[in-house]
């Protein structure tokens, strides 16, 4: 099943028994949930993703993944529950959205999909928005309610093996290939806006995000994604890795993957990991 759902395929969904809406807006400069306020989609949730899809972060990287347990009790809060469909969302850079649907899946919730084009791709589609807060079930406000333990996602869940992690050992080399999402010149080792280290896992080959997207900020097709992802030499049949700067943007080329009908594994601490050991080494310049 297609990880995306077009914003005129989830408005002729919003019937009686609607998905679950995740809003997962947020930016380098950390989560918006200004711009969650200032209008969403009706009856959606705020999803923070540095507090509810990420451990605090330390040796781990920029955004560690959290425990089972701590994502899955954050999803309980969300509104999540077994069997319970939901799509998420984000501004339109489909970083976040990816990253929210990757630990979805990690945790076992299958039935996940992300909105294609996120909240402008909706506007455009006449798509209505809302806003201030909202409430899930039972009139609470959204980031307070709560959960009785054992009816929740984190009793239903098992991580799920379709949703496979490499670490950097495994990295020492790699016996695949391994993608790396960031922008071409932070690969190159030209900047480095973020991270204290400039340059790229070695072996690694470069391929963008921005390059997933056409120019209205939907998926390319499944085919497109294919020939893109066969250029980058995943076509060997050898495994596939994703990593970027903090393990949030490489679950856009896992999706991407998903989409051209490959399993791909994802480095969750990527780079910000990746050069905590300086023994680790660095490469520079092209693939």
């Amino acid at each position: 099943m297609s990880a995306l759902v077009s914003p005129e395929q989830l408005l002729s969904d919003l019937g009686d028994t609607p998905p679950l809406l995740l809003d997962v807006r947020w930016t380098l400069a950390g989560r918006d949930r200004a711009a969650y306020l200032a209008g969403h989609l009706p009856g959606a949730v705020f999803c923070d993703l540095d507090a509810d899809l990420a451990a605090p972060p330390g040796a781990g990287g920029r955004h560690p993944l959290p425990s089972r347990d701590e994502l899955a009790g954050a999803m309980e809060r969300l509104g999540v529950r077994p069997g319970r469909r939901v799509v998420v969302y984000d501004g339109g850079v489909a970083a976040a959205a990816a990253r929210a649907w990757w630990c979805l899946r990690w945790l076992g919730h299958e039935d996940v999909r992300v909105l294609d084009g996120g909240l402008p791709a909706w506007v455009a589609a006449g798509g209505q928005l809302e806003a201030g807060g909202t409430t899930t079930a039972g009139d609470q406000p959204a980031r307070e309610v709560t959960t009785t333990a054992g009816d929740g996602a984190a009793q239903a869940a098992a991580p799920s093996s379709s949703m496979p992690t490499v670490t950097a050992e495994d990295l020492l080399p790699y016996d695949g290939v391994l993608l790396d999402a960031r922008a071409a010149e932070r690969f190159r080792g030209e900047v480095e806006p973020v991270d204290p280290v400039a340059g790229h896992v070695p072996g690694a080959r470069s391929l963008p995000t921005s390059r997933l997207l056409d120019a209205d900020g939907r998926y390319l097709s499944p085919a497109e994604l294919r020939d893109l992802l066969a250029a980058a030499g995943t076509d060997t049949g050898r495994p596939l890795a994703a990593y970027c700067g903090s393990g949030v943007t490489a679950a856009q080329l896992v999706l991407a993957a998903h989409e051209a009908g490959l399993d791909a594994a994802l480095y969750p601490g990527s780079w910000s990991h990746w050069i905590t050991d300086p023994a680790r080494p660095v490469a520079t310049g092209t693939d």
